[in-house]
């Protein structure tokens, strides 16, 4: 199959520790020397000058949102990029439209349990996980899914589970769908 026939971009949503970056770099690669992998979390702090924690701190979500949408509007116009979105991208409705107008956009899903696993050693980096009060993490994580889980759905064309699977065979998964996919 030939690369043109490829979507214009490859969008990864879903919510943090479901592999989009991993997943999105291997994507990259598989799709061919001519695209490239981005993370939009980390265009955001190269831009904004400062890390994601410390923008969630000293100017709260809401401006950290705003900032996020200027950020994926301008890379959703862009092309042959593999797009991996921060975990909230899919909150502001605005968001919506410019992600499914990118091209491909892929739901990227785990179990909590995996969640849990992938996430607690790296808990301080993740503003939404240190600022759980007294639940306990499973708890708090599952309370987001559960409300973030119709937007992602909304946003996606196609979902994939990661659980007990490898970044590899996940991104294999997406390139075989992406030649078929027809918008």
């Amino acid at each position: 199959m030939h690369e043109d026939i490829l979507p214009r971009n490859v969008v990864l949503v879903g919510f943090m520790g479901c592999g989009k970056s991993t997943v999105g770099r291997s994507l990259a690669t598989r799709l061919g020397t001519t695209w490239r992998y981005v993370d939009s979390d980390t265009r955001l702090a190269e831009v904004a000058k400062s890390d994601i924690p410390t923008l969630f701190k000293n100017e709260g979500e809401h401006a950290f949102r705003q900032r996020e949408t200027q950020i994926l509007t301008g890379l959703c116009a862009g092309e042959r990029l593999v797009i991996a979105t921060g975990g909230g991208a899919v909150l502001r409705d605005e968001n919506i439209p410019v992600l499914r107008s990118a091209g491909l956009v892929v739901w990227l899903t785990a179990r909590a349990d995996v969640v849990v696993a992938r996430t607690e050693r790296r808990e301080a980096d993740r503003p939404l996980l240190a600022n759980r009060g007294d639940k306990d993490l499973l708890t708090h994580i599952l309370t987001l899914l559960g409300e973030r889980g119709p937007r992602y759905q909304q946003a996606a064309h196609l979902i994939v589970d990661t659980s007990d699977r490898t970044p590899d065979n996940i991104a294999a998964e997406i390139e075989r769908k992406a030649r078929q996919w027809q918008k």
